[in-house]
């Protein structure tokens, strides 16, 4: 599992694309979290700012419905993968055939 979380973020910094299947409502509310804890003013008013979606309930549950389909999808892709055995493991066996 670690190995493919290193892999994972390996590819995203390299490439410089964002996780494919993230909420943008929530990473925008993160962000901006981050923002102000960093020490940029707060901008007064009554505008709508690109987290206002994370405050919405409906936004918010098309958006773990759109999730829950990705992950549906990474599933039925990872479950068709097949398995097969290490390329070294056969050769360094020994034939119980070959000790006689």
């Amino acid at each position: 599992m670690a190995r493919k979380l290193a892999v994972l973020v390996w590819h995203m910094l390299t490439k410089e694309k964002d996780y494919l299947w993230a909420r943008p409502s929530l990473v925008a509310h993160k962000v901006r979290g981050m923002v102000l804890q960093a020490g940029k003013p707060q901008k007064k008013g009554n505008s709508r700012g690109p987290t206002d979606a994370y405050h919405v309930k409906e936004l918010r549950h098309q958006e773990m419905n759109i999730a829950r389909k990705a992950e549906e999808s990474y599933e039925h892709l990872v479950g068709s993968w097949r398995l097969r055995p290490p390329k070294g493991r056969a050769r360094g066996r020994l034939n119980p055939a070959r000790l006689e």
